[in-house]
């Protein structure tokens, strides 16, 4: 009688790799991870996206209201620039039409002096002169209404460069030092404004 064999025979298949298949189960399992993990992107997270990246950073915004605000200021500007112009022209108008409706009749009256001396004689020469006095006179009092008045410049008058201009000197012993001997043309002047500087002559 043959002994049984009891030895237990392995087969290469039933062989357990408790190391090589534990690390590669592991590392398929990592991989896949990943994988499985992500989250899926829908149409409305795009749509907020795009929203957020039209809408622009604070500091665009900062930029977009300041060029707003300049740009309503510079128009602003130019309006009251143009107001301000269009005003001013407008008083220099009303000024030379005061000033020009002032001058009218002493125009008229010099016209009819002008008139006059063309059949002037020998006896009607005083006559004309009066009528020229009077021209003057006419003449000062329209200076007068719009402000304008003549400078004080008569002999013996102290000589003030701010209102005089000296264009001769003279000794005189009857006179002062830089005192006006003579004047030569009238000065006028506006309030505090000279339009004109009195020309005379100025003493020792």
């Amino acid at each position: 009688m043959t002994e049984e064999n009891n030895e237990e025979i392995i087969f290469p298949q039933d062989e357990v790799d408790t190391g090589d298949t534990a690390e590669a189960e592991a590392e398929a399992a990592s991989e896949a991870a990943p994988e499985a993990e992500a989250p899926e992107t829908s149409e409305a997270d795009l749509e907020e996206d795009d929203e957020v990246e039209s809408e622009g950073t604070p500091a665009d915004d900062q930029v977009a209201e300041m060029e707003k605000k300049y740009l309503s200021l510079y128009a602003e500007y130019e309006n009251f620039r143009k107001r301000t112009a269009r005003e001013k022209e407008k008083l220099y108008q009303d000024a030379v039409a005061d000033v020009t409706s002032q001058w009218l009749t002493l125009l008229d009256n010099i016209g009819r002096a002008v008139d006059s001396t063309k059949n002037a004689d020998d006896t009607t020469v005083d006559s004309v002169v009066a009528g020229i006095e009077l021209l003057q006179k006419q003449a000062d009092d329209v200076l007068a209404k719009i402000g304008v008045t003549i400078i004080e410049a008569e002999r013996g008058t102290k000589f003030d460069p701010n209102l005089h201009e000296a264009v001769m000197h003279i000794e005189d012993p009857d006179l002062g030092e830089q005192e006006i001997a003579q004047v030569f043309q009238k000065g006028y002047i506006y309030k505090e404004q000279v339009i004109r500087h009195s020309v005379v002559q100025v003493a020792n």
